[in-house]
């Protein structure tokens, strides 16, 4: 009997572990389901790394016994004055950063739910993406072959032939310099305005009670993310590199944990189909166009994936930088571009009502991100402090993107007053005795917070500014590309990295596709069109256009004579 008893308590225990078993399986599914969209883009990340460590040839280290960005420096005619301590992991760091996923999306989340809503945010980062990868190849192949701090405007140069030679590298020399002020004007304005969103939650938030900064609370604190910024950039480059690898780092870290803890702590998830089909034309800004609609949210993406050229001017900090130069634009558009991806969809996954994020009158007043953290902690575990450190992790990522900026600035900045171009150019170009430019890191932060100050009058005039942002760097991009599938196409001579036969082609769709854009982000965001709703973005770039066309017919074109050697090349 008691034999008969065991046997039949075994086979319960037998059956029950089955079930427990097949329990455990149900849910290992569901969960791997769940958690798709990250583990594919873990694994995307690390063939991308994969390929970028075999993208360059000959990286490896005593490929050769003298530096081949120095003497490749010393062949383009310039002395090496800066110095050139930063690895091929920090020349991609500071083009990761200031790229900054975290800061982008997080900035611009609430203009792609506004137009489009997911489908805008999922397919349409792809989109810009893919053909910012494009623009990125085109660019990293010319970096290759003229590895200089002045990036851009020393390429178009070289390219346009000596003919054409001044006025290209005119043109683009200020739309770059002009732009990179205006994108570190709108992060460090954008960090300010995160800061004001976690001040009013920590206070309970808008519908508590909770303090809302004024636009001159908003200001000043922007100036002294700006100060704290000079002052991280006036350290030596060793230090300024370990800097800027902890960007990367927090960057890269802050967005896997955050795109998979917002949906998993959330108590109400959206679907698969939602996330993946749904379009939200209910824009309340007149435009009815579902393509019209989805063009607008491009918006979002192409923001984000802007900046990479900080990696072209830190070349004469980098070690190998004909080589490595392109091995930090490529990769870190690559990165970022799967990265940003798995955090778009992870943080899409835990929308569940769009009108209500988009409502000024929510608790974090309209900003939709701070909203999505704040409301899946308290709807979870009845507070919001955890969506508020998650808010503070995206600050922490802006914060970093800004520091990043201004070293890229600042470089811009020293290598084009070198040359003559800038007025009182014998101030910015000079080195301090830890061999970085200090007078260019202060200007750059100082023109930040002046172009600020637009905000305090008019937020059409700032919208203008920070518009300068985006399609005055893009501009700036394509001009060197342009020259060299035109004027350069037969005679240019590729570096360590080249794209071969496919170069003049890709060179055409890089050109083709800024263009486009161009066009897309200076046609009106909502009907009908009136002061306040008109898009200043041709105003303000027009005006720069005019602005450095008089300057150069005016005065400059009797004068600068494009990049100028200091030594016997």
């Amino acid at each position: 009997m008691i034999r008969v008893i065991s046997i039949s308590l075994i086979s319960y225990r037998l059956r029950e572990r089955k079930r427990d078993s097949k329990k455990e399986g149900k849910r290992l599914n569901i969960w791997l389901k769940q958690q798709k969209t990250q583990i594919f883009c873990f694994l995307f990340l690390f063939l991308t790394l994969l390929c970028c460590k075999k993208m360059v040839p000959g990286i490896e280290k005593g490929s050769a016994s003298v530096d081949s960005g120095h003497a490749r420096l010393h062949e383009l005619g310039y002395k090496q004055e800066l110095k050139r301590d930063l690895s091929v992991v920090s020349n991609f760091a500071f083009s990761f950063s200031i790229i900054s996923v975290l800061t982008g999306v997080t900035t611009l989340y609430n203009t792609g739910l506004t137009y489009g809503g997911p489908v805008s945010l999922a397919y349409g980062w792809l989109i810009a993406g893919a053909f910012t990868m494009i623009v990125g190849l085109s660019m990293s192949e010319i970096c290759s072959s003229y590895p200089t701090s002045g990036g851009l405007y020393y390429w178009s140069a070289k390219l346009a032939g000596p003919g054409w030679a001044p006025f290209a590298s005119w043109i683009t020399g200020w739309f770059n310099i002009v732009g990179q002020w205006a994108v570190t004007t709108s992060i460090d304005f954008s960090l300010a305005q995160v800061i004001s969103v976690i001040i009013l939650l920590s206070k309970g938030g808008k519908n508590g009670g909770g303090y809302e900064a004024s636009k001159y609370v908003v200001i000043g604190i922007h100036g002294a993310i700006l100060l704290l910024h000079a002052i991280i950039n006036s350290l030596p480059i060793t230090l300024l590199s370990f800097f800027g690898q902890l960007a990367a780092a927090w960057n890269l870290v802050g967005v896997f944990v955050l795109m998979i803890l917002i949906p998993t702590v959330a108590t109400e998830r959206a679907s698969a189909k939602f996330v993946f089909t749904h379009f939200n034309s209910d824009n309340g800004e007149g435009i009815n166009s579902k393509v019209y609609i989805f063009v607008l949210g491009l918006l979002m993406s192409q923001y984000t994936l802007v900046g990479y050229d900080a990696s072209a001017h830190m070349t004469e900090e980098t070690k190998s930088a004909d080589k490595n130069g392109p091995r930090g634009i490529i990769s870190s558009i690559g990165i970022s571009v799967i990265v940003g991806w798995g955090y778009i969809l992870g943080i899409t996954f835990a929308v569940t009502n769009i009108s209500d994020l988009l409502d000024e009158n929510n608790d974090a007043g309209g900003y939709a991100i701070a909203e999505i953290f704040y409301q899946v902690f308290k709807s979870q575990y009845g507070t919001g402090v955890g969506g508020i450190i998650c808010l503070g992790v995206v600050a922490v990522a802006i914060f970093f993107c800004g520091m990043s900026s201004v070293t890229s600035n600042s470089r811009m900045a020293y290598a084009f007053s070198r040359d003559g171009a800038m007025p009182f150019s014998s101030v910015w170009h000079k080195v301090n005795n830890q061999e970085v430019p200090i007078n260019a890191v202060w200007l750059s932060a100082f023109i930040s917070f002046c172009m600020a100050l637009t905000s305090l009058g008019s937020s059409v005039a700032f919208q203008a500014m920070v518009s300068i942002a985006t399609i005055g760097l893009y501009i700036a991009y394509a001009l060197p590309i342009f020259f060299r599938v035109t004027l350069a196409r037969k005679s240019f001579i590729p570096g360590p990295f080249n794209l071969g036969r496919f170069g003049i082609l890709v060179g055409w769709i890089a050109v083709l596709w800024v263009a486009t854009i161009s066009v897309l982000f200076s046609l009106p965001v909502s009907y009908p069109i009136t002061n306040e709703t008109l898009n200043y973005t041709p105003v303000a770039v027009g005006c720069l256009f005019i602005l450095f066309i008089a300057s150069w017919i005016f005065s400059a074109r009797h004068w600068f004579r494009g990049p100028i050697t200091n030594i016997d090349a």
